[in-house]
């Protein structure tokens, strides 16, 4: 049943737009920070937490576009993480994260998103009170 009211609710094109822009960046920066691995010497783990920090967007992207809930919101703490980490950076970073952030989160936590995530049409409320007409 799970399934059938999911495919209820037509994705939004903001969410469309949004995940496969995640997966594409991450993909970018998961092979850009992969060339630095070098086959000689130890072990690098900084490199491989960033190579793991990139498959991040990656994830969500792929799992934004199945309808999965907990996906968005690991996008925007992933991006929220991007805020923070720019505060120690030049500001111009810090204004251009923050204002990414801003606008991916509006689109992710707009009502037609919600539906979208919780599977059911956008609309009005679907409780009996706001249908109720009747005068007691």
């Amino acid at each position: 049943m799970s399934g059938y009211i999911r495919s209820m609710s037509k994705r939004p094109h903001s969410i469309t737009v949004i995940s496969w822009l995640f997966v594409a960046a991450g993909f970018v920066g998961f092979a850009y920070h992969l060339t630095e691995f070098k086959a000689r010497g130890p072990f690098q783990y900084d490199v491989a937490l960033l190579c793991l920090i990139r498959l991040v967007p990656i994830l969500s992207g792929v799992f934004m576009l199945r309808s999965s809930n907990w996906a968005r919101w690991l996008l925007l703490v992933w991006l929220a993480y991007h805020v923070v980490l720019s505060v120690f950076h030049s500001l111009s970073q810090l204004a251009m994260h923050s204002l990414l952030f801003a606008v991916i989160a509006y689109f992710l936590l707009r009502s037609q998103a919600s539906a979208y995530f919780q599977g059911r049409r956008p609309g009005p409320p679907d409780n009996q009170e706001a249908n109720d007409t009747r005068v007691f």
